[in-house]
């Protein structure tokens, strides 16, 4: 696929391997259109189902993470006919639940502004890390609109109440309050500290299971922010359950007690029939 708005560098070797996606659109600070919508989309799906890969980084060139919608491109959006704007904003909708949905586990790299949608991409991955110099924000109804697309993810992350007061606001959030309001997991001092923290948390996930990672974040949107009724405790019992006779589980528990690396640390993983990846 040839891409005009991303650059993919893959690093580490194929049981490892780390693939780091850049927005390459710095001269309008990675702000997006349909092109980087659909480019996205494609290359998440397309990585989500590389057995060689193991986490996704998501990251920025330029002085910014992601200024959010390109104007003229939401001008355009806004003359279209009803059904080619709704199919357009449908397009925006589903790369962030791409995104919230992958089964690879998925790290958002955060310098400068994180604005609208770019909040919504740092919402959206499983783990947010930030310069002390990161900005946030949901700047939409400051020109007439609302965060739509974003909103189920940058809720889920800093909660309902934090919502009302950011969504009609407006205001810009440091990567300080963003850390204490839940959106952000760390905050660097500098952004030349951004990679070692991000390296530091991948060697984190490259020692877990592949099979058992996507099964833990399938796992958090099947009983977050649902009572524990019978039908979820039977639904955990079974998911453990069925977890614990696959090969990977009983690979990781002997490595433990053999004292030696799990066959994921070392060699490529194999697709598990009981999670699809």
């Amino acid at each position: 696929m040839t891409m005009t708005t991303l650059k993919i560098d893959r690093r580490g070797e194929a049981a490892r391997c780390v693939a780091w996606v850049w927005m390459a659109k710095p001269a309008v600070h990675n702000a997006f259109d349909e092109t980087l919508i659909a480019e996205l989309t494609a290359t998440l799906l397309a990585l989500d189902a590389d057995p060689t890969v193991r986490v996704i980084v998501l990251a920025g060139e330029g002085k910014s993470f992601s200024a959010g919608a390109d104007l003229t491109w939401m001008q355009r959006q806004g003359a279209a006919s009803v059904d080619e704007n709704l199919a357009d904003a449908r397009r925006l909708a589903e790369l962030f639940r791409t995104l919230s949905t992958l089964a690879k586990p998925t790290i958002a790299r955060v310098h400068g502004a994180a604005l609208g949608g770019g909040m919504g991409l740092a919402a959206a991955c499983d783990i947010c890390v930030a310069s002390d110099r990161a900005v946030f924000a949901t700047s939409e109804v400051k020109f007439g609109i609302i965060p739509s697309a974003i909103s189920p993810y940058v809720i889920r992350a800093i909660g309902e109440r934090q919502a009302y007061r950011y969504f009609q606001t407006a205001e810009r959030i440091s990567a300080a309050r963003a850390r204490e309001i839940g959106l952000v997991h760390e905050v660097t001092d500098s952004e030349g500290g951004l990679d070692p923290q991000i390296e530091a948390i991948v060697e984190a996930l490259l020692a877990g299971g592949p099979n058992a990672q996507a099964a833990a974040t399938d796992l958090i949107r099947a009983v977050a922010n649902k009572p524990v009724t019978d039908d979820v405790v039977d639904d955990t019992a079974r998911r453990i359950a069925t977890l614990r006779a696959t090969p990977e589980a009983r690979e990781g528990l002997s490595a433990f007690l053999d004292k030696r690396q799990a066959a994921w640390m070392v060699s490529a993983p194999a697709p598990n029939p009981t999670t699809g990846h």
